[in-house]
């Protein structure tokens, strides 16, 4: 199901205030808007998520994203909800986690989420000690937005996960 348009307006109004709230009233005033949806509405496990992440809850935030994902969340939502799920685990120290889902995400058909996927990707790559694969990914993840050196980038950051041949 897809919330209506005025809800989605409200939505979006809300977060772009989340700055003048503190965090408790901001989730409150999230989890009354999450109210007006059906029980077990994917979006509301979603929005209610997205809350306790962007106020510092990590761990809170976990189940609901899982829930969202459970319930058939989609459209942008549901990469949204990986990505920040992924996410919400490195924090919560299940880095290792985080970097099955996103490099399963990867596979997903591209939109304008990739370089997110890539940024959080490498940032879990860090967390569980594989640096050189983190750089390659937000190199290769950057090399299209370059004005010059596409190619290049590219190159090198597949290298630093398949090293070439020593030619003989």
């Amino acid at each position: 199901m897809t919330p209506a348009p005025d809800w989605e307006r409200r939505s979006a109004e809300l977060w772009a205030t989340i700055d003048d709230h503190e965090p408790e009233e901001f989730r409150k005033r999230i989890d009354t808007l999450a109210a007006e949806l059906p029980d077990g509405d994917p979006v509301a496990a979603f929005e209610r998520a997205c809350a306790f992440d962007s106020t510092g809850h990590s761990d809170r935030a976990v189940p609901l994203y899982r829930a969202a994902l459970a319930g058939g969340i989609s459209g942008i939502r549901r990469r949204r909800s990986v990505i920040q799920l992924a996410s919400s685990l490195r924090n919560v120290g299940r880095a290792e986690e985080s970097v099955e889902l996103l490099t399963a995400e990867r596979q997903q058909p591209a939109d304008e989420l990739d370089d997110a996927v890539s940024a959080t990707l490498a940032l879990a790559l860090t967390s569980v000690g594989r640096e050189r694969e983190a750089v390659a990914v937000a190199v290769a993840a950057l090399a299209p937005h370059l004005p010059r050196y596409q190619r290049s980038m590219a190159n090198y950051a597949r290298l630093l996960v398949e090293p070439e041949e020593a030619e003989s």
